[in-house]
């Protein structure tokens, strides 16, 4: 499988473990939350373990965490009604024209 496929997978992985543990801080959904909380910590850190191999490990991680970064605040907002104020929406902006500078070097 193409290495940045497997990186964009890892991502995605990456926001799912904070909304498990988000899930997990309400009474009905506790052990589902963390279940799903620790499904996503390991898929995520194997699938970046194997984009590793043919990716450099700074550009790796820092796309890894960009996209459950920015998916993550999109999660908040979108599930938990999270702020979406013009200063966090320029952050993560910000976290993608970096990660993607790191794509482009």
């Amino acid at each position: 499988m193409n290495a940045w496929l497997l990186l964009i997978l890892a991502g995605l992985c990456e926001i799912g473990w904070p909304l498990g543990l988000k899930w997990a801080q309400s009474g009905l959904w506790r052990l589902p939350g963390f279940i799903m909380a620790g499904v996503c910590m390991l898929v995520s850190g194997a699938l970046l373990f194997m984009a590793q191999k043919h990716i450099p490990i700074g550009t790796a991680y820092a796309v890894w965490t960009g996209i459950g970064a920015a998916g993550t605040f999109l999660a908040g907002a979108l599930l938990f009604g999270d702020s979406v104020q013009p200063l966090r929406l320029a952050g993560i902006a910000l976290i993608i024209a970096g990660v993607a500078l790191l794509k482009l070097a």
